[in-house]
């Protein structure tokens, strides 16, 4: 696959963080509200309040914006797993694992315009790439789990499951957030989503 362009620089300064944040959120609403075509970096500048000229600072062009979407999205999305598994009472595999899957269905939740745009114009947005150290950090994480479970496991090559259950949750996150069926209540999106998950990690019985 193809790299995006990569920002310029990282911003250092507690400033300057928050200025390229307001720049990332007003690329996500641009985005969510015209496509990518519709999409440019005056548009972004003038939405988030600041010049041009302090947007290419960080930024060369709308593709680098996608790119540190992208970052800004792993980590969140590494924060939440992180988070939920710090947190869950949960000690079952499959109770913690339902609690992966119900918190990042929340995350994509928060804008499921953006979600469609990139889908449909950028199906790799989500996809972890070499690059991202979020990704990574996604990875490591959810290996870890599946390693705390090791017994329970159908796979024996961990690398592999891990790879699997992540197209798994992106596939159908993104199928129950983006387009989500009209007859079907959440509930039963997510525990089917849930079951789909075990069903591979651990055969029938993990159902």
């Amino acid at each position: 696959m193809k790299s995006l362009p990569q920002p310029r620089k990282a911003p250092r300064q507690a400033r300057s963080q928050q200025m390229v944040e307001v720049i990332l959120e007003a690329t996500a609403r641009v985005l969510g509200e015209r496509g990518y075509a519709g999409t440019n970096t005056n548009v972004v500048a003038e939405r988030a309040g600041v010049s041009v000229g302090s947007l290419y600072q960080y930024f060369p062009n709308k593709d680098s914006l996608i790119t540190a979407l992208h970052e800004r999205h792993a980590a969140q999305m590494y924060a939440a797993i992180e988070e939920v598994l710090a947190t869950s009472r949960a000690r079952s595999l499959r109770g913690r694992v339902q609690a992966v899957v119900r918190a990042l269905l929340a995350a994509h939740a928060v804008y499921p315009e953006l979600h469609r745009v990139l889908e449909k114009e950028f199906p790799f947005f989500d996809a972890p790439r070499e690059e991202s150290a979020a990704d990574h950090d996604i990875f490591r994480r959810v290996r870890q789990l599946l390693d705390e479970h090791r017994a329970e496991l159908a796979p024996r090559n961990l690398d592999l499951a891990t790879w699997v259950v992540l197209q798994i949750m992106e596939t159908l996150v993104h199928a129950a957030v983006i387009e989500p069926p009209a007859q079907f209540e959440p509930a039963a999106l997510e525990a089917s989503i849930v079951d789909a998950l075990m069903g591979y990690l651990c055969g029938p019985t993990g159902r």
